[in-house]
């Protein structure tokens, strides 16, 4: 059974979580038990924590494209500095989506200040030269 199917078939009281800290990917079983939360499974302590934030709070770093005006090539790589809730991924993803940069851009550079007002830049992954 995959992951996905696993945690469709849980509740909002017990997950199972694969870990993605490190390459073990360990299988977290993660669940409420009157307001404690009890973790198993997990191989270190950095897997401990991050099975009990997946849980309670799922968060992720988002990569996608910008279109891009007058650049060197049509689209641009770009992320999120930090993770955001998981639940805004969709909104945030039709944003950058609407939007369309000017060339040059240099990487790191700010292409969304604090997308959704949640203190969270989109910037750019790779320089942009203007087209010649």
């Amino acid at each position: 059974m995959s992951e996905s199917s696993k945690e469709d078939k849980m509740s909002e009281d017990k997950k199972v979580i694969r870990c993605t800290v490190c390459p073990t990917g360990c299988e977290i079983t993660v669940e409420n038990v009157d307001g404690e939360v009890k973790i198993r499974g997990f191989g270190c302590k950095r897997g401990e924590e991050y099975a009990k934030e997946e849980f309670s709070a799922p968060q992720r770093i988002i990569t996608a494209t910008m279109r891009v005006e007058n650049g060197f090539l049509p689209i641009i790589p770009v992320r999120t500095e930090n993770p955001i809730p998981k639940e805004s991924v969709f909104d945030i993803i039709r944003e950058i989506s609407s939007i369309k940069v000017k060339a040059p851009i240099k990487v790191g550079d700010i292409l969304i200040k604090n997308i959704h007002d949640l203190g969270i830049n989109v910037i750019a992954s790779r320089d942009m030269p203007i087209k010649t």
